[in-house]
């Protein structure tokens, strides 16, 4: 389903600069009432939250929406070892400690997500409800790291293999331009696991990709994330994807450890994510009800892609509203 509220009122969304774990971290927010932290994904911003901004700040709640370290208007370390789910953790549990609140509701994509479930694991007291986007939590497997075992399932092509060597993806990202990159990533609506063609950013993504954007993405829509990216480049958020590996190092201390976070998971038919075989297998066979033993729902948007927070942005926020004020 397109997105048909397309008109959104940025201009009541209140922006300043936080001193979190060492670096200052932009935030943009709206609204008075309980906190719901909305984190995005790559190639994302706060901005992805536009939608969600509007619509719960005129329910009652206050949407706070940061920029992940290393994106727009938020530091970037340059070490790539600084993007450790510690160092991105402790920025946000940072973030809910200068709100002066004790727990929020949690709404999260891609990366975003990620970082949610871990929130949830080391701090859940933290955690009112969590809404997850797109993606489900990620069970270590002891026996392998995490990007050899999708190496192993997808092969070298696979995009997270291909983001892992320091400048390379960067490079070429840099042939295409980031407007290309942006654009491809966004729109694309390409089922199952993203393997990009060998030794370049070619298509990427997309290969169907056309000139009309879709209607829940405006040309200004576009630009804004376009000159965002412009400004950082993209080496922070590939170095989100550089440290899966250092993160299944860091992490057997919590190996087998459930989720006791109230979840509502949310995802599109088309999602590239819920498309590849693993992550569906996971989510159907009910491994993921096991990890998250209060995982409430699984709603699967028809004729809905990765992006579900802007492209079908009227059902996420429903499903949004009618979860979190149960809690």
């Amino acid at each position: 389903m397109n997105q048909d509220t397309v008109a959104v009122d940025l201009a009541g969304i209140k922006h300043r600069r936080v001193e979190v774990n060492g670096i200052k971290m932009h935030v943009a927010e709206k609204g008075e009432g309980p906190v719901v932290l909305l984190l995005h994904g790559f190639p994302e911003l706060w901005y992805s939250w536009r939608y969600q901004i509007e619509a719960l700040s005129s329910l009652g709640y206050r949407a706070v929406a940061p920029d992940l370290r290393g994106y727009g208007d938020t530091e970037a370390p340059t070490s790539i070892s600084n993007y450790t789910v510690f160092h991105i953790v402790g920025d946000i549990v940072a973030l809910i400690d200068s709100l002066g609140v004790d727990q929020v509701y949690l709404v999260a994509h891609d990366w975003g997500a990620i970082i949610a479930w871990y929130l949830s694991l080391f701090r859940p007291e933290r955690v009112k409800a969590y809404v997850c986007l797109s993606v489900p939590f990620l069970r270590r497997d002891p026996n392998i790291r995490t990007v050899d075992g999708l190496r192993a399932s997808y092969g070298d092509d696979y995009y997270i293999c291909r983001f892992q060597k320091p400048g390379q993806m960067e490079a070429q990202m840099a042939q295409v331009g980031t407007e290309y990159v942006i654009n491809n990533m966004l729109t694309s609506r390409q089922t199952g696991p993203p393997i990009l063609p060998k030794g370049e950013f070619g298509t990427g993504f997309n290969p169907n990709m056309t000139d009309t954007l879709p209607s829940w993405l405006t040309q200004d829509d576009l630009h804004y994330y376009v000159s965002k990216f412009q400004k950082t480049g993209f080496t922070p958020a590939l170095n989100y994807y550089r440290n899966m590996n250092l993160n299944w190092e860091l992490l057997p201390p919590w190996s087998g450890v459930k989720i006791q976070t109230h979840v509502k998971f949310i995802t599109g038919e088309l999602d590239s994510v819920y498309t590849t075989s693993y992550f569906r297998n996971y989510i159907d066979s009910g491994d993921f009800k096991e990890d998250v033993p209060n995982l409430e729902q699984v709603i699967v948007l028809k004729d809905v892609a990765h992006f579900n927070n802007q492209e079908a942005a009227d059902q996420v926020n429903d499903h949004i509203y009618n979860f979190i004020k149960k809690f």
